[in-house]
């Protein structure tokens, strides 16, 4: 019998535990006991690593876990009628993916590894049946989804009523207040995406992430070299967006 070679994401398993995960405060098992997590643990079987540029699922795939991201980062993105892809979202340590194919079963974008990353898969099946056992993992599942449709909404009110300036600051809020509530710098650190993707997902041309990223630099509030990151006023950034709504969440 000839054996198929795995995808790249399986190239190295490993063994996990919720319970000893460094961004266990910030994912699905968040308020559950110690009893509640140990179940929880044992729906994912092990971890997996994903090359970066590699698909972690494509749309069309059939739904067959949920992933919490332990390490790394991911963009999702959906491609247009004219074949261009649409970013749609980047998902950092202890975020979800995969909740885009509850309803029909199938992954509706693809998730692609920014970096070298890793993942928690969570068996989709298991995890309702457990949910339906345990109040607080069903409070919690609903609460991602929550966060979720939220995130949906800003980014209509980002698109609907921010102009370019405001919309590349709010991202920039995003990324910050996302990277402190992990223990990293809210004013120093490096984008995993290129300009082009944060360009397709804030709606905007190349040429207008490269002005924005100048008006930023010349009024004083954040400085962008490469990829590299330095907020110099984080009040007068979150200026720039009030009235315009919150930051992207």
């Amino acid at each position: 019998m000839k054996c198929l070679k795995p995808p790249p994401y399986q190239a190295h398993q490993l063994k996990t535990a919720c319970s000893s995960c460094s961004v266990v405060e910030l994912c699905l098992p968040i308020g559950l006991t110690g009893s509640e997590v140990e179940r929880l643990d044992t729906l994912i079987a092990q971890r997996f690593k994903v090359k970066k540029g590699a698909a972690l699922y494509r749309a069309g795939d059939p739904l067959r876990s949920l992933y919490a991201v332990r390490i790394g980062s991911f963009k999702t993105s959906v491609l247009s009628v004219d074949g261009r892809e649409q970013v749609t979202g980047f998902q950092m340590p202890g975020e979800m993916l995969g909740l885009d194919a509850i309803s029909t079963d199938l992954h509706a974008c693809n998730a692609i590894a920014l970096e070298d990353s890793e993942v928690c898969p969570i068996h989709f099946a298991h995890l309702e049946k457990l949910a339906g056992e345990l109040p607080s993992l069903q409070h919690n599942l609903n609460k991602i989804l929550s966060r979720e449709i939220v995130r949906d909404h800003d980014m209509l009110m980002v698109l609907g009523n921010m102009n370019s300036d405001e919309r590349l600051a709010a991202f920039l809020l995003n990324l910050s207040q996302r990277l402190s509530m992990r223990g990293f710098s809210p004013r120093n650190f490096v984008l995993k995406m290129r300009r082009e993707e944060i360009g397709s997902y804030l709606g905007l041309r190349l040429e207008t992430i490269c002005r924005g990223i100048a008006h930023l630099r010349d009024q004083g509030l954040a400085e962008i070299n490469g990829r590299e990151v330095r907020i110099q006023n984080l009040d007068g950034l979150k200026q720039l967006v009030v009235g315009c709504h919150r930051p992207l969440q």
